[in-house]
């Protein structure tokens, strides 16, 4: 068999085997070892440093799963990405839009994982009585903004050089979609 169609047919089992539910705290570790990972990269967070599961606490807290929902996606019992969406802004004529955020491990990248969570906070969004989302994507992260845009988001909006990571200035893309 050759190596395409292996990886062909590896994808489709990995997709197969997706499940989505939400975050509990039994999957902090995971959750927190997955964004230790993109704070490193540099590429997809403005956080510089480490977080610990203890100072992230109540992160689960901020999420009522009825309106903000906190979700991991699980692979044959592996926690491999997870998203969250959470208040847009605080003041009440935003309560309708949400702004969403999504990791995936490194080693479960490329086989649909962050398709399938964003793609279900879509599908779930007037569940929550989300009628826009806003994705804050660093403008080199091209991956995230390829996803975003296959998705149905647009450019709405760029914030030149707003971010210092290592010394370097990033500008921050607005992605934005609408029900």
């Amino acid at each position: 068999m050759s190596a395409v169609a292996t990886e062909h047919r590896r994808s489709a089992t990995v997709a197969t085997e997706m499940r989505i539910r939400n975050a509990r705290p039994k999957d902090m570790p995971a959750i927190i070892k997955i964004y230790n990972v993109a704070i490193a990269t540099r590429i997809s967070t403005a956080q510089l440093e480490p977080v610990t599961i203890e100072s992230r606490r109540n992160w689960l807290n901020a999420h009522p799963p009825n309106r903000h929902p906190f979700w991991v996606l699980e692979i044959a019992g592996e926690i491999a990405g997870w998203l969250t969406l959470k208040t847009f802004l605080p003041r009440s004529a935003y309560r309708d839009t949400a702004e969403v955020s999504v990791y995936v491990d490194e080693k479960f990248r490329r086989h649909g994982v962050g398709r399938a969570l964003l793609g279900e906070a879509i599908r779930r969004a007037p569940e929550f009585e989300i009628n826009a989302m806003v994705g804050l994507i660093f403008a080199h992260n091209a991956p995230s903004l390829k996803l975003f845009e296959q998705l149905g988001f647009e450019k709405w909006g760029l914030l030149p050089g707003v971010a210092r990571l290592d010394g370097v200035e990033r500008d921050l893309t607005i992605m934005g979609w609408h029900a």
